[in-house]
C-alpha cells in the first residue's frame, strides 16, 4: 500500500508490516518517517538494526546474507537498505522481490531511497513492497500549502506564530522544510513561550548580523538613503538571505504607503514605480529575470529616500 508521510503513524499504530520503503527528496520528510518505522519497531522487539549502503556494484549476497541469516544478539531486528539512486540495478531488481516475499517474521525491511522515477515506480520489487509493507513517497510542500505546513509543525513544538511570521518563514527558506524546521527549533529555544510575530522571526534571523535587518527598515522609513545603502551592502556581505532583505524593504514600503494617506497623487505614481522594483527584484531572485536583485533592491531604496544611488 502507498501512505503519505501524515498517514504513516495512524498505520503503523494499527500493523507493523515486514517491509517499509520511503522515497523521496525532502531529506526532513524521509528522515521523519524512516524514524518513526524504527520507533514502532523498537517497541514490537527489533532491538537490532544493521543498516547496508547501496551503490553501483553492490554486493547483493551480502544482502542476501543480512536479511536471512538468523541473529545470535537479538530475537527480532531491522535491516536497513540505503538505495540513493533508487535503482538496484539488474541483480538487485531480481533478488529484491525474493527477498521481500520470504521475509521472516524476525526481520522487518527498510528500504530508503532518493525520489523514484517513473521507470523505478513500476519495478517488480517496488511492487512486491506494495503487496507486502508500505510505500511512504516523500513529496515536496508545494508553495502555497507552506504557511499551513508550518502551522502544523509549530503546534507540535509548542510555539504560537501569527499569521505574517509564517508567511515571512515560508518566504525564506523557499520551500525547504529542512532549514523552514531548523528556524523554528531555533525560536522554539529563543522564544519558549512568546507569540511569534514577523519582528521575532526578524530578529532571531539577525541576531547574529553586525548589520541588522531592522535597522534597513528604520533607515528606509527616516529617508536616511546613505544609511540604508550602507546597512543594505553590509546585509550582503555578511551573507544575509536575500528573501528575507526584500521582504524586510517591501514591509518598509508598504508602511510608507500607509502612512502617507491622503497625500497627493504623486505619491501614488511614485509608489507604483517603486513596487514595481520590488517585483523585478523579486522576479530576479527567482530567476525570472535577468539581473543582479541587490542591486534593485539598492536602486529600489534610493530612489524610496530620494538619495542617489551611486555618488
Amino acid at each position: 500500500m502507498k501512505v503519505s508521510p501524515e498517514a504513516l503513524p495512524r498505520q503503523l499504530e494499527q500493523r507493523l508490516l515486514p517491509v517499509y520503503l520511503v522515497s523521496g527528496d525532502e531529506p526532513l520528510l524521509v528522515a521523519e518517517a524512516a524514524d518513526a518505522v524504527r520507533a514502532r519497531a523498537r517497541t514490537r522487539g527489533f532491538t537490532e538494526r544493521e543498516v547496508q549502503f547501496l551503490e553501483r556494484g553492490a554486493d547483493w549476497d551480502a544482502v542476501r546474507g543480512a536479511v536471512q541469516t538468523l541473529s545470535l544478539f537479538a530475537d527480532r531486528r531491522i535491516v536497513e537498505l540505503r538505495l540513493p539512486s533508487g535503482k538496484p540495478g539488474s541483480v538487485g531488481g531480481r533478488v529484491l522481490p525474493s527477498l521481500i516475499e520470504s521475509l521472516s517474521t524476525d526481520v522487518l525491511l527498510l528500504i530508503i531511497t532518493g525520489r523514484l522515477d517513473r521507470d523505478a515506480q513500476s519495478a517488480e520489487w517496488v511492487r512486491a513492497v506494495e503487496s507486502r509493507g508500505v510505500w511512504v513517497q516523500a513529496w515536496p510542500v508545494a508553495a502555497e500549502r507552506m504557511v499551513a505546513w508550518l502551522e502544523v509543525r509549530c503546534r507540535r513544538l509548542g510555539l504560537s506564530a501569527d499569521a505574517q511570521a509564517l508567511q515571512l518563514l515560508a518566504e525564506r527558506t523557499q520551500g525547504n522544510l529542512l532549514a523552514a524546521y531548523q528556524e523554528l527549533q531555533k525560536l522554539q529555544l529563543l522564544a519558549p513561550r512568546e507569540r511569534i510575530d514577523a519582528a521575532r522571526v526578524l530578529a532571531a534571523t539577525s541576531d547574529n548580523s553586525r548589520f541588522n535587518i531592522g535597522e534597513l527598515t528604520e533607515a528606509l522609513l527616516e529617508g536616511e538613503g546613505r544609511r540604508a545603502l550602507r546597512v543594505l551592502n553590509g546585509l550582503r556581505a555578511e551573507g544575509v538571505e536575500l528573501p528575507l532583505v526584500l521582504w524586510a524593504v517591501v514591509r518598509a514600503l508598504h508602511t510608507a504607503w500607509a502612512n502617507s494617506s491622503g497625500a497627493a497623487e504623486p505619491v501614488g505614481v511614485q509608489f507604483a514605480r517603486l513596487t514595481g522594483r520590488a517585483l523585478r527584484a523579486d522576479g530576479m531572485l527567482k530567476g525570472r529575470q535577468s539581473g543582479d536583485p541587490w542591486d534593485e533592491l539598492a536602486l529600489l531604496a534610493a530612489d524610496m529616500c530620494g538619495t542617489p544611488a551611486v555618488s
